[in-house]
C-alpha cells in the first residue's frame, strides 16, 4: 500500500530513489528547470539544464526525461516532468517568470508518477507555493500511482509504495488529507469501472455501495427488482427484465446537523449495456462494462463527500439495471410508465440510459433538493460532439450550467456548456405515449437526450445534466494522471459541487 507524506526539507538531500523535478521550455531550445529544483542544479554543479537538454528534453507537457545523479545526491534518479510554458501569474510561481494552474501541476505530478512505476521511493519537487497547490501535486500524484491488477494472476502491477511531497514550511498536513480523499473516492471509481460485468451486477454493485455506505457512515435504501415493480419504476424495471440480473434503486444519504440546502446526485448504472434487442455492433460493446460510470461517480463522490463533512445535505440515487436480450427484453414499440407516471414509447432499447435516469430524477424530487445533478454514460453524440475528454453540461438554468463547467474545471474536470434547445422536444412526440425516448432526426443527438431527461425534472428545481460519454473510460493511452480504463471521471466535481452549495457559491 503506498504511503505518502509531506517534508519541507531541501528537496537534494531527501533519502529516496527518484526525485521528480519540473522544467519549462527554455528559449533557444532546451529547458529550464523551474522553482523547487535550484539546489538540485547546484549539487549537480549547475549542469542540470544541460544534461536534460543533451538528453532531448523540451519541456512539452507531460515529457519524461530520466538523468542519474552517478552518485551526486541521495536520489539515484532525476526524473524531470515538462509543465510546457507557463501562464499567468495565477498560481505557484515557476522561478522562470509566470505560473502554473493546478491540473497543470496535477498531470505533471501524475505523469512523473506513472514513469516511476515500481520505484519504492519518490519525492515530488513541483512549484508549490500554498497549501492548495500542495494537494494539487499530491492528488496527481496519487491519482498517476494507480493499477488495476485485481484479475491477473502471478505477479502484481507495481506501484510506487512511498510518495514524498516537497511542501512549504508549516504547510497544513489537512492538504494532505483532503488530496488522499479525493484520490480514494476516484479509484473506488474506477475500479468499479473497470470491474468486469461478470462481476458487477445491478446486485453486486449495490452490495459494493451498501458496503460503502457502512464505512462512511451513510443511510442506504435498496429496492429490488420486485420492489421496483410494485413501486411503479418503470423505467430501471423495464431496462432490467431482459437479464438474469435483475435491477436495483440504490438511494445513499448524507446529511449534515447544521446543512441548509440539500443537493441530489442521479447516477446511470448500466452494469452492462449490449444494446437490448437493439443490439450493438459487437466492436461498440467490448467497453460497455463502463456504462456504470456515473453511478460509479456518484457513489465515489458520497463517500468523500462523508469523510469532508460540508455542510450540506446530499442524496445520492444510483440507477441500476443490466441491458440484455432475450425473450423476456423489452421490444421496440412497448410503451413503459416512468416513476411518476408518465409513459415512454420505447423506439430503441439502446438509449436506455435515459430510462433509468427518468426513474430515479422523478423519485430525487421527493427529497426536495435545491439542486438536481445526474450525470451518465449517455449517448455516442457526446463522442462525435466533444470527443473522448470533454463531457457536456447541460441544464435549465444558465447560470448553473456556467458554474457546473467553471467549478468542474477547477476540480480538473473538463467539461463544455451546451444548449437544450427547445425545438428538439418536438423530435420526441410518440403518437401513443406522452413522449419517445429517441427522435426521429439523427442530428443533435447528445442535446435531445438532454431535453428528454428535461421533462422528468420537478418544476421549480435548478437541474444540470453531465454526458461523460467518452470521459468515463479511457480506451487510449494513459496520460497525465489519467489511466487507460476507467478513469473517475468527475467524481471529483461532484465533490466540488457539493462543497459550492455549502458554501453558498452555488
Amino acid at each position: 500500500m503506498t504511503s505518502i507524506s509531506l517534508d519541507s526539507a531541501a528537496p537534494a538531500r531527501l533519502d529516496v530513489d527518484a526525485l521528480v523535478i519540473g522544467v519549462v521550455p527554455a528559449e533557444g531550445g532546451g529547458v529550464t528547470p523551474v522553482a523547487g529544483a535550484e539546489a538540485v542544479d547546484s549539487d549537480l554543479g549547475g549542469r542540470l539544464a544541460t544534461g536534460l537538454t543533451a538528453l532531448g528534453a523540451t519541456g512539452k507537457p507531460g515529457e519524461i526525461t530520466k538523468l542519474p545523479t552517478m552518485g551526486a545526491l541521495p536520489a539515484g534518479l532525476i526524473v524531470a516532468v515538462g509543465l510546457g510554458e507557463p501562464g499567468p501569474d495565477t498560481g505557484p510561481d515557476t522561478g522562470s517568470g509566470g505560473s502554473f494552474d493546478h491540473e497543470a501541476l496535477r498531470r505533471a505530478a501524475g505523469a512523473a508518477l506513472r514513469a516511476l512505476a515500481g520505484t519504492a521511493r519518490v519525492a515530488v519537487v513541483l512549484p508549490a507555493s500554498s497549501a492548495e497547490d500542495v494537494e494539487a501535486v499530491a492528488l496527481g500524484a496519487l491519482l498517476g500511482n494507480y493499477s488495476f491488477g485485481a484479475y491477473r494472476t502471478g505477479e502484481q502491477p507495481s506501484l510506487v509504495e512511498r510518495i514524498v511531497v516537497a511542501a512549504p514550511e508549516g504547510t497544513d498536513e489537512a492538504a494532505l488529507k483532503r488530496a488522499e480523499t479525493l484520490a480514494s473516492a476516484v479509484t473506488l471509481t474506477r475500479d468499479l469501472v473497470n470491474t468486469p460485468p461478470s462481476d458487477l451486477s445491478p446486485e453486486d454493485f449495490a452490495e459494493a455501495a451498501a458496503r460503502v455506505a457502512g464505512d462512511s457512515g451513510l443511510d442506504i435504501e435498496v429496492l429490488d427488482e420486485k420492489a421496483l415493480v410494485e413501486g411503479g419504476y418503470g423505467g430501471i424495471a423495464g431496462v432490467g427484465q431482459g437479464s438474469a440480473n435483475p435491477p436495483r434503486l440504490v438511494r445513499l444519504a448524507y446529511t449534515h446537523p447544521e446543512a441548509a440546502k440539500t443537493l441530489a446526485l442521479v447516477g446511470k448504472g448500466i452494469t452492462f449495456d449490449s444494446g437490448g434487442l437493439s443490439l450493438k455492433p459487437a466492436e461498440a460493446m467490448d467497453w460497455m462494462k463502463s456504462d456504470m460510470g456515473g453511478a460509479g461517480a456518484v457513489l465515489g463522490a458520497l463517500a468523500a463527500i462523508a469523510a469532508l463533512g460540508p455542510k450540506v445535505n446530499v442524496v445520492g440515487y444510483l440507477a441500476l439495471a443490466e441491458n440484455m436480450p432475450s425473450g423476456t427484453a423489452q421490444r421496440p414499440s412497448d410503451v413503459i410508465r416512468i416513476y411518476g407516471g408518465t409513459t415512454v414509447e420505447v423506439l430503441n432499447t439502446d438509449a436506455e440510459g435515459r430510462l433509468v435516469m427518468a426513474d430515479a430524477l422523478v423519485r430525487a424530487g421527493e427529497d426536495a433538493p435545491d439542486v438536481i445533478v445526474d450525470i451518465a454514460t449517455l449517448t455516442g453524440a457526446q463522442l462525435v460532439a466533444l470527443g473522448t475528454r470533454t463531457a457536456g453540461v447541460m441544464a435549465n438554468d444558465d447560470a448553473l450550467r456556467e458554474h457546473v463547467v467553471t467549478s468542474g474545471g477547477l476540480a480538473g474536470e473538463a467539461f463544455w456548456g451546451m444548449p437544450l434547445p427547445a425545438e428538439l422536444r418536438k423530435g420526441l412526440d410518440s403518437a401513443v405515449a406522452d413522449i419517445a425516448n429517441i427522435s426521429g432526426e439523427r442530428w443533435g443527438g447528445m442535446l435531445t437526450a438532454g431535453v428528454f431527461l428535461q421533462e422528468f425534472v420537478p418544476d421549480g428545481v435548478r437541474w444540470a445534466h453531465l454526458d461523460i460519454a467518452g470521459p468515463a473510460f479511457n480506451k487510449g493511452e494513459p496520460y497525465g494522471y489519467t489511466p487507460k480504463g476507467g478513469t473517475g471521471a468527475a467524481t471529483r466535481a461532484l465533490v466540488r459541487l457539493a462543497e459550492d452549495l455549502a458554501s453558498g457559491s452555488l
